[in-house]
């Protein structure tokens, strides 16, 4: 009887320190990030979704995938992500000029912020440098997309009396402007005729909105006999390529060049018979999903700061080597 009561005793008194022991050895709850895209339905921020994802099973993180195309949208998604438990989000906002009042949110809930694709910019209208990013060296790859344009200007001998090169052009987001400057400014130093370039002012940065500002400049020239056409994304480039087509143009007397090398636009290069859209920079949507993820999460989990900026750079492709170039940075569908 003497021992059973000792031993119930010490169970007693030893029962706290197991409890703390098994309490120590429970896993801590799962760090969760948004990832908060202006275009959903585009399959570049899809693919950015799906690399985000990859960086998730990599760590043992959790990523609240959400669409947010306005301003409202977005601040009532960073109040969704936090009401999930969510402790930080990537960015790519819809509105440049909405940094202010996403950072006040998020600051509302302790959440830290990286922005990927487009900086956020502050009331001044300059980029909001304390805020990590990973964007494009957009005034080089349009660089790379101008001379690409000549190249091919030169290639097939057209003659710049009849040759005009379409800007279509979105300035509102800094951006887009880097990447048209980019172009014009390589074209000009090949020797290309300023008088022969024309702004082309798109609504939207979609194909439809590309498909319209493209058509009434072609419709306003009548003097420009063969094209070179180009813009922000590839969304810009195809939507050229269909104005040209609508107004009887013929694929030999246009060449348009896209930026990101999405589904979009290498749908292109699986036409059995050609179009005009010879060619798109290749942007890593694996580095601008998976790296901005594991960089916010090593800063929120670990302390460890991400770099202020991150510039990625692009490779140009056509036809003959897309297979090869997307199957290099793990974008290759079959089928």
């Amino acid at each position: 009887m003497m021992r059973y009561l000792t031993l119930l005793a010490l169970l007693v008194l030893l029962s706290p320190f197991a409890m703390a022991g098994g309490g120590a050895e429970e896993t801590e709850e799962t760090v969760k990030i948004g990832f908060l895209v202006k275009l959903p339905e585009q399959s570049w921020f899809q693919d950015e979704w799906k690399f985000a994802q990859v960086a998730a099973s990599d760590y043992g993180f959790e990523v609240i995938e959400i669409g947010a195309t306005d301003g409202e949208k977005t601040l009532a998604a960073i109040d969704n992500i936090a009401a999930q438990g969510a402790r930080g989000f990537v960015s790519c906002t819809p509105d440049v000029n909405l940094g202010p009042a996403i950072m006040s949110r998020a600051d509302s809930h302790g959440m830290k912020v990286f922005t990927v694709d487009d900086r956020f910019l502050d009331a001044s209208g300059n980029p909001m440098e304390a805020v990590p990013h990973m964007g494009i060296s957009a005034y080089e790859i349009g660089k790379q997309v101008g001379y690409t344009l000549f190249d091919q200007m030169t290639a097939r001998g057209w003659d710049q009396s009849a040759t005009g090169f379409m800007r279509i052009s979105f300035d509102e987001l800094p951006t887009a402007k880097d990447r048209t400057t980019g172009m014009t400014d390589a074209l000009l130093e090949r020797g290309f005729d300023p008088d022969y370039i024309f702004d082309s002012p798109q609504r939207t940065t979609d194909v439809e909105g590309a498909f319209n500002a493209a058509n009434i400049t072609i419709s306003k020239n009548p003097q420009i006999t063969r094209w070179l056409i180009s813009g922000l994304n590839d969304d810009t480039a195809v939507g050229g390529t269909r104005a040209a087509e609508s107004n009887g143009f013929a694929v030999e007397d246009v060449v348009t060049v896209g930026i990101g090398g999405d589904r979009i636009g290498t749908s292109e290069f699986e036409k059995e018979t050609p179009t005009s859209f010879y060619a798109t920079a290749l942007i890593s949507p694996r580095r601008h999903g998976y790296e901005t993820a594991e960089f916010l999460y090593r800063w929120i989990a670990e302390g460890i700061e991400p770099p202020a900026l991150t510039l990625t750079s692009a490779v140009m492709m056509d036809r003959t080597n897309y297979v090869e170039k997307l199957k290099e940075n793990d974008l290759w569908q079959e089928g």
